[in-house]
Parts: structure tokens; sequence; C-alpha cells
């Protein structure tokens, strides 16, 4: 058995204002378990996206968290869950004005290909996207896989 305090783990850069992989402080090794806090505007996801081989279950303990879907929007209140099977389309936001505290389950935890999408300005729409740390390390930065924009950064 091994045990953990939320509090104890350090926080992961990010969408989010609060990440932590409590599922490795723990030594997980099938699954994936993220604790979250979002503020309002903040979301899980650097974008929306899928997973090709990880089912997804989400519960919010407080707040209220709106998840963009293939289907349309779903919105996830307080003590309720949602879970998207691998391949799916999502990506949650916090649209409220409180913040939210969830946690994110994922298995298994290796989760394959992430297919990512987000606004590319230049491009003029959605385009595919890749993640790459700040030279400093200090932020991780969204870019369109088709022009090379920056499309968002992260600390």
């Amino acid at each position: 058995m091994d045990h953990t305090n939320v509090d104890d783990v350090d926080d992961r850069m990010g969408p989010a204002d609060t990440k932590r992989k409590v599922g490795d402080a723990l030594g997980a090794t099938d699954m994936v378990l993220n604790y979250y806090e979002l503020e309002p505007s903040e979301s899980f996801g650097f974008g929306y996206h899928r997973h090709s081989d990880q089912e997804e279950v989400f519960y919010v303990a407080t707040g209220t968290v709106t998840f963009e879907t293939e289907d349309g929007t779903v919105t996830v209140a307080e003590r309720e869950a949602v879970r998207f099977e691998p391949g799916e389309w999502q990506l949650g936001t916090n649209e409220g004005e409180e913040r939210v505290v969830a946690l994110a389950m994922g298995a298994p935890a290796e989760m394959g290909e992430t297919e990512m999408l987000r606004e590319c300005a230049d491009c003029d729409g959605r385009t595919e996207q890749q993640l790459e740390l700040t030279d400093d390390r200090d932020a991780i930065l969204t870019l369109c896989a088709e022009c090379g924009a920056e499309t968002g950064r992260f600390d």
C-alpha cells in the first residue's frame, strides 16, 4: 500500500492553476490519477484532444466544468463525473466564476497517441498542435503543426 497527501505532490506546468500527478506519487503503474484546481477560464488540457488508447474519467469535487465534445457541450457539476472512451475528442474548461477542484483518472497509464487541436490565427482555424518546452524550460508552448506559430504559452 502507498499513501500520500495531495498537498505534498509537486505542481506541474500546464493550462491549470494546479495539476498534481497523484498517481505517480502513489506509484500507480496501470492508471493515471491527477488532481486539478482550475481558475475561471482554465482547462484540463492544452487544447481539444483525444487519446487513442486511454479512457478518462473526470470527477468534479467543487465547481462546474464545461466539456467540449464531438456531440456538443456537456456540463459536469459538483459531485458529478463524466467518462470519455479512448479516441473521444474532449476539452474540459472552467467557464464559471468559482474555482474548480477535480480528479482526472485514465487507464491504461499509457495513453497512446494524443491528437490536439487549437485555434491558429495565422492559419485562420483549428489546426493540429505540438507541445514544446521553452529553452529555459520554464514554460510549455503549443505550436501549430502546419505553420509553426505559437498558439499558447503555459507556465
